[in-house]
């Protein structure tokens, strides 16, 4: 329906846009054309003062902060969302868009890319807060440093495995991350205070590192074994339509493991032996001066 008139109103600064309805409004394309306007000169024909003519618009016209927008939906046929995204994207750089009209990726892209930033964010704030609890156990700033370095390894034989499954990266993936964080020091703080509580009794670092993971050798394996058996139903699938989510998040998690105990068993007693053995030499070496002096 054509409205009989269109007039503006301005209140407060704010002008409105006032639509009356017209219930003789022209249906036709003739009928809009003899369509009469009132005009200083009188009365006109809307011929008289403009182009009429029929074409093809837009069913509905969306605007997003006063600037017209169009949205064009894709659904891919993949569950890796971040690689259809990136050859979205690589295809919208190629086009020569007007002057004046950008492009840019929405919807579970935009979504997926917030929630990485976000995580990401409560990844640095867990490693920070598992940092500070560890330095305030062992009272050393020394200590969890050795003890972090867990981390990347961990990162890295998730990764590992997500890729040698063919499982995309997603947000279940970073969850897994997260946690992690608090799983693969678990094992490295239980060999790391044994350490110490046998130095403290008067053994040398090497003897101590010796008995230290002699000791914790079956607990951590069994401990480590235990949760990648029980996370592997969620790895191969047997938990349903739920298994995009806990699917890519149980073989992080499995892969991280895996790579920790590695790291726990073999990398950090000899990185505790190097920095602890080190700071030992030192002391021993400041206590024979002092001897000697005395």
């Amino acid at each position: 329906m054509l409205p009989a008139s269109i007039g503006s109103v301005e209140i407060d600064g704010t002008t409105l846009r006032v639509y009356i309805d017209n219930p003789d409004a022209p249906t036709s394309v003739r009928e809009l054309e003899d369509f009469v306007i009132p005009t200083l000169a009188g009365p006109q024909p809307l011929t008289a003062l403009a182009t009429v003519e029929e074409v093809d618009g837009p069913a509905s016209i969306s605007t997003q902060r006063g600037v017209r927008t169009a949205t064009v939906s894709i659904t891919p046929d993949t569950a890796d969302i971040g690689t259809a995204s990136a050859e979205v994207q690589t295809e919208l750089d190629a086009l020569d868009l007007p002057d004046g009209v950008t492009a840019e990726l929405g919807g579970v892209t935009a979504q997926q890319s917030d929630a990485f930033q976000q995580l990401g964010l409560a990844l640095l704030a867990a490693i920070l807060i598992v940092y500070t609890v560890m330095v305030a156990t062992f009272r050393s700033l020394r200590q969890p440093l050795l003890l972090l370095v867990s981390v990347p390894f961990a990162a890295t034989g998730a990764i590992l495995l997500q890729l040698a499954s063919g499982i995309p990266l997603g947000v279940a993936s970073i969850i897994g991350l997260l946690m992690l964080i608090g799983i693969v020091v678990t094992n490295a703080i239980v060999l790391v205070d044994l350490v110490n509580q046998y130095r403290d009794r008067g053994l040398g670092v090497v003897d101590a590192v010796v008995h230290g993971a002699s000791r914790r050798l079956r607990p951590i394996l069994m401990t480590a074994l235990a949760t990648i058996f029980a996370l592997l139903p969620m790895a191969v699938g047997l938990t349903g339509h739920s298994g995009f989510i806990s699917q890519p998040l149980a073989i992080v998690v499995i892969g991280g493991l895996i790579s920790s105990t590695v790291l726990t068993l073999v990398v950090l007693p000899s990185l505790y032996t190097l920095v602890e053995g080190a700071r030992e030499r030192r002391e021993a070496r400041r206590a024979a001066r002092a001897a000697a002096a005395a």
